[in-house]
């Protein structure tokens, strides 16, 4: 597996555990739909959550939520419209980005971005 799919494994492993410590329940991990996919969809306080994580290890390319484009957020919004159409008993919704920034130390920085749609 090439080094940066085995990164955003990780990222994501780490971003399960970060929600589930600050009181998200996860509902799905990788939800597709066609070509496009969530993922993480989480839930808290009666809100669903569509969580995009980005992580990096290092900051050469920017931060890892700079890299979230407004294509990703088009297919981000696409599959959270299908997910609705299947679960449309969700009244509140908001899309993340959680960003990841794992150092050659092991350290991890998180930083989410909640509702920025």
């Amino acid at each position: 597996m090439a080094a940066h799919n085995e990164l955003g494994k990780k990222g994501e492993a780490l971003a399960i555990t970060w929600l589930l410590e600050h009181g998200y329940e996860i509902l799905y991990r990788n939800w597709r739909y066609t070509y496009v996919e969530v993922d993480i969809i989480a839930t808290k306080e009666m809100v669903l959550h569509f969580v995009e994580v980005k992580s990096r290890s290092n900051n050469t390319f920017g931060y890892p939520e700079e890299s979230v484009t407004e294509k990703k957020m088009e297919n981000l919004m696409l599959a959270a419209e299908e997910f609705l159409f299947h679960f449309p008993q969700w009244k509140r919704i908001q899309y993340d980005v959680l960003s990841i920034n794992i150092n050659n130390k092991g350290n991890v920085d998180y930083y989410l971005i909640e509702d920025i749609y």
